[in-house]
């Protein structure tokens, strides 16, 4: 019998957006219309952060004011911190943020004049400001190093890495993680952003909807997959025997996790930027035989897909655990970094849902037992 509905709701148009483009079948992701390498190309983070939130690049003027305001506004309060120190150091990072999203303060420290005209713009703004500090500080803390107050910078990442690694930051590794955390920052209905986008129509405040969309953002289908395949590489231990690897996972249908996406029918294209960027920062480090690993891995997959008249890729997970890797991030902090830059998208959807706010209340197709006597 043909059931009425689609499992996962695949490819079921839900509603309609402007913030960004999945463009499967011809391996394309654009925000606002611009294909995202070439943003990363000519155009700054907080730029970026901009186009993606309001529809179109700041001036100068505005462009400033958001990164001094993100770094003002990233420090925790001295509650904040304490309830940091609380958590269990055995907890996963994902899990702190989640946790410490809705019980923010949201009151700003400084003013910025935004053209979205809502308090919870600014509110939004303040959540994104303070997770790298959260994910900087937890590290700290569960790492048992003194907590690092914001450096002097008026760039958000080289804050980020002065306060997670506790050293000023090379602009090798700053433009990187600029360039990494463009790549990650939206991909239109995917399931955290539809989790948060189910959460803001219930008219949910910011702070929830962000963290309910970090919580979906957690699974290893989704978010995790990028600390699963540095895992992976680390287990299997060298290129040589990536081949016997995929052999055996394929025999056994083991899920290899980074390889192949669900809505890119070519090369991911934020795979096409990571791939040669992981290479190059990789090469001639301790790090360097996991990215060569991943990508015998990659080969080997791709091997035996042509064997099935098949193809497979890496999609963006696959090799940005060995970018981070390289910045000193370990993997239990990766799906963090990846939260770190999503929610700016996450903010870019709530701000777009409360332009036109409808309830999201699908109905089941029920399966269970007929009305019975008791």
């Amino acid at each position: 019998m043909n059931k009425p509905f689609v499992k996962g709701l695949a490819g079921v148009i839900v509603d309609e957006t402007k913030i960004s483009n999945v463009e499967g079948e011809f391996g394309r992701l654009s925000y606002r219309g611009y294909e995202v390498h070439e943003l990363i190309e000519k155009q700054s983070f907080t730029e970026t952060v901009w186009l993606v939130l309001f529809g179109e690049f700041p001036n100068p003027e505005q462009n400033s004011n958001l990164n001094k305001f993100l770094i003002e506004n990233s420090e925790l309060t001295n509650f904040e911190t304490e309830i940091l120190k609380s958590i269990p150091k055995e907890t996963h990072p994902m899990l702190v943020l989640q946790s410490l999203v809705p019980i923010l303060n949201l009151k700003p420290k400084s003013e910025i004049t935004l053209p979205f005209n809502q308090a919870e713009a600014i509110q939004g703004l303040v959540v994104c400001a303070k997770i790298p500090s959260l994910v900087a500080n937890f590290f700290r803390l569960k790492n048992g190093l003194d907590l690092v107050k914001n450096s002097d910078s008026n760039s958000v990442h080289e804050n980020f890495l002065f306060t997670f690694n506790g050293k000023k930051p090379s602009e090798k590794e700053i433009k990187t993680l600029d360039a990494t955390q463009v790549l990650q920052m939206e991909h239109s209905f995917n399931a955290s952003t539809f989790a948060g986008r189910i959460t803001a129509s219930t008219l949910s405040p910011v702070q929830s909807m962000i963290s309910a969309a970090i919580g979906t953002l957690y699974g290893k289908l989704h978010g995790g997959a990028d600390e699963a395949a540095l895992k992976m590489a680390q287990e299997i231990g060298s290129p040589e025997k990536a081949k016997d690897f995929v052999s055996n996972a394929l025999a056994k249908k083991i899920k290899i996790m980074g390889m192949g996406h669900r809505e890119y029918k070519t090369v991911d294209p934020r795979a096409k930027v990571l791939k040669p960027m992981a290479e190059e920062l990789t090469k001639g480090t301790k790090f360097e035989t996991e990215f060569q690993t991943l990508k015998a891995v990659e080969n080997a997959m791709q091997v035996e897909m042509e064997k099935r008249q098949k193809e497979i890729w890496a999609n963006v997970e696959f090799y940005k655990g060995a970018v981070f890797h390289t910045l000193g991030i370990p993997p239990e902090f990766f799906t963090t970094m990846f939260a770190m830059a999503r929610s700016f998208g996450y903010l870019a959807h709530f701000l777009e849902s409360r332009l036109d706010n409808k309830l999201i209340r699908p109905k089941a197709f029920y399966t269970g037992e007929t009305i019975r006597k008791i």
